[in-house]
């Protein structure tokens, strides 16, 4: 598990090839384990929450959950990629001007009111409609989606203020010789709570329920405050220099305009496929499993060598999807660090694009089979993929950093991550809602194949969709599941993932001959006129964004019982990843604004 939404934070350079392993540990202060320390905690509840939550969303009423549908998923999870992803962009900024420790607090603090939240929606909601919430949703006054999404909101701008913080304060931990090697561990330290949070979590949803795991959450990632008591703030070069002060308004068009650096803009475009496909491990590959994979086998095996009934098994027999998808985590917390000790030799550029390789060949053996052992090596295969390319990013990333500004271009390398995740919740939880839910195919077999009403099939509540169509087709869950399946072919999904990852390979790898090119040669083209392709390229991909929401926004209210408030929230990420392109857009075909607006005539990206 990658920090998903934190890509490992950045190395200047690599170790020197004659420094053992063993020396280059010894070179780590205590404020730098700390900060690991810190992260790893951060991670534990963050994800300890994500992976349960695709599943938990889509929960039928019946059963104690929400029962949001995919779309509204999809929108949420998409809206939450976009504020943790652009929001460093501006809270990196205020990290390197005002320091670490005070973004850790305030992150800290909006990521346990946001647990919390989560954990208390559906009785907030049931007290504010004055009714249960199945009442309340069929009569139409239900908040729980409202609800949700504030909370979630809690935790995205957590995680976004966090980022930069814990990045600045590693990152003054570090130097030449040692941050190649430093970064890994840190990298490492993140899947270590990556891994920790879904296991425990895992088994305390099963076990209790849901709420408990936001509980748990909220209390863990309020552990900490204790750290920020016990150390220094680390000196901050831009004070020590004497740098002018600037607002929060002057920060933010600067930053937008940092972004338009033609090799960060191009790079950050063509590595936002890789954490498209990186994320719909998160997004979606929990509903595929809890609605497809048999894992019977693989729960049995793991329970005869655990023992004393610890491994959480669902009620069909199948491993809980978290303890699957945690293997991601549990791979990359063991090997990461030796995976960048050992490629540190090679080229940045070159050990990305191997390790998407990897990943797109794993996202698309998922839809082979629904045999459980098969998945479970699938995400393995991915893991190693992301060991590679997911510190890799972070390193290439500070390497064309100002000195100085490495937190604010570790905000900026959270773009491609918005990117990416924002537009792949969006996309597989379209075609996730059409195409691959089990309990939407259900209900479609029974009107297509099995000729029941319409009226009384949208009358059966979500939890007894299955066993319905199980009754009247003389088989059971297992039998619906293979029925479904061979009917509709869900798996189709993965394949357009993969495709969308081979397109970000292709990019990538046009992009590094372009900039190998261009460092040989200061008279090529892209040093010239990199700022005019920036343009060239922005222009379509603004308009196709704007394009696109018109288009779903006019199909949401076409539906029947369509309306502009759904509207707007199912496509919410769309639009702002549609308004973030045109304020781009605009800022480039403007160079001279900022002088207008600020009285200066310097320029960030000049």
């Amino acid at each position: 598990m990658s920090d998903k939404a934190d890509p490992s934070m950045p190395a200047p350079s690599s170790p020197d090839s004659s420094d053992t392993m063993l020396g280059q540990l010894k070179t780590f202060s205590p404020v730098f384990w700390t900060g690991g320390w810190m992260e790893l905690i951060e991670r534990f509840a963050y994800y300890g929450v994500r992976i349960m939550l695709p599943v938990y969303l889509l929960m039928a009423i019946g059963l104690g959950g929400p029962e949001l549908t995919q779309m509204q998923k999809g929108s949420l999870f998409a809206v939450w990629a976009i504020v943790q992803s652009f929001v460093p962009i501006l809270s990196g900024g205020f990290a390197d001007r005002y320091g670490c420790k005070v973004n850790i607090a305030i992150a800290t603090l909006f990521k346990i009111i946001g647990y919390l939240i989560m954990a208390v929606a559906i009785p907030i909601s049931e007290m504010l409609a004055g009714m249960p919430l199945a009442e309340a949703r069929a009569a139409g006054t239900d908040h729980v989606f409202v609800i949700i999404f504030a909370g979630a909101m809690g935790v995205a701008f957590g995680t976004a203020i966090f980022k930069p913080g814990i990045g600045g304060l590693i990152a003054s931990q570090l130097n030449d010789k040692n941050a190649s090697f430093g970064w890994s561990i840190f990298y490492q330290l993140v899947n270590i709570g990556g891994f920790l949070g879904p296991l425990i979590g895992g088994f305390m949803n099963e076990e209790w329920g849901p709420d408990t795991v936001f509980l748990l959450c909220a209390g863990t990632v309020a552990l900490n405050f204790i750290p920020l008591f016990f150390f220094k703030e680390p000196a901050r070069k831009a004070a020590a220099e004497g740098e002018e002060k600037i607002g929060p308004f002057r920060m933010l068009f600067e930053s937008l305009r940092g972004l338009l650096e033609p090799r960060l803009f191009f790079y950050t475009i063509s590595f936002a496929g890789f954490w498209l496909l990186t994320f719909q491990l998160f997004d979606i590959l929990p509903n595929y499993i809890h609605d497809w994979v048999d894992s019977r086998d693989l729960a049995s095996s793991l329970d005869s060598l655990i023992g004393n009934d610890i491994v959480p098994i669902n009620d069909d027999g199948n491993l809980v999807e978290e303890w699957m998808i945690l293997l991601n985590a549990l791979m990359i917390s063991i090997a990461t660090f030796i995976m960048g000790y050992f490629t540190r030799k090679l080229p940045t550029l070159v050990t990305i694009i191997i390790g998407i390789l990897l990943a797109v060949i794993a996202i698309y053996g998922l839809g082979i089979t629904m045999n459980g052992w098969w998945i479970l090596g699938c995400i393995g295969f991915f893991s190693l993929g992301e060991m590679m390319s997911g510190p890799g990013t972070s390193r290439y990333i500070v390497d064309i950093a100002p000195k100085g500004k490495e937190a604010l271009y570790i905000g900026f390398g959270n773009f491609t991550v918005g990117i990416g995740q924002s537009i792949g919740a969006i996309v597989a939880s379209f075609i996730y809602q059409n195409d691959g839910d089990k309990a939407v195919l259900a209900r479609r077999y029974l009107t297509e194949k099995l000729n029941m009403s319409a009226e009384k099939v949208d009358a059966l509540p979500k939890e007894d969709v299955v066993s319905t169509l199980a009754k009247m087709t003389d088989t059971d869950s297992f039998g619906v599941r293979d029925l479904l399946w061979n009917t509709y072919d869900p798996n189709f999904l993965w394949t357009i993932v993969a495709l969308i990852g081979v397109v970000s390979l292709l990019m990538l790898v046009v992009y590094k001959k372009v900039i190998d090119a261009a460092n040989h040669n200061p008279d090529h083209k892209f040093n010239v006129y990199g700022n005019v392709f920036v343009k060239i390229l922005l222009v379509p991909m603004t308009f196709a964004l704007i394009g696109a929401t018109w288009w779903r926004m006019n199909v949401d209210i076409s539906a029947p019982k369509g309306n502009w408030s759904d509207a707007i929230l199912n496509n919410l990420g769309l639009s702002l990843n549609a308004l973030f392109f045109t304020m781009m857009l605009v800022i480039s075909f403007l160079p001279q604004i900022r002088s207008f607006l600020l009285g200066s005539t310097a320029s960030t990206t000049e």
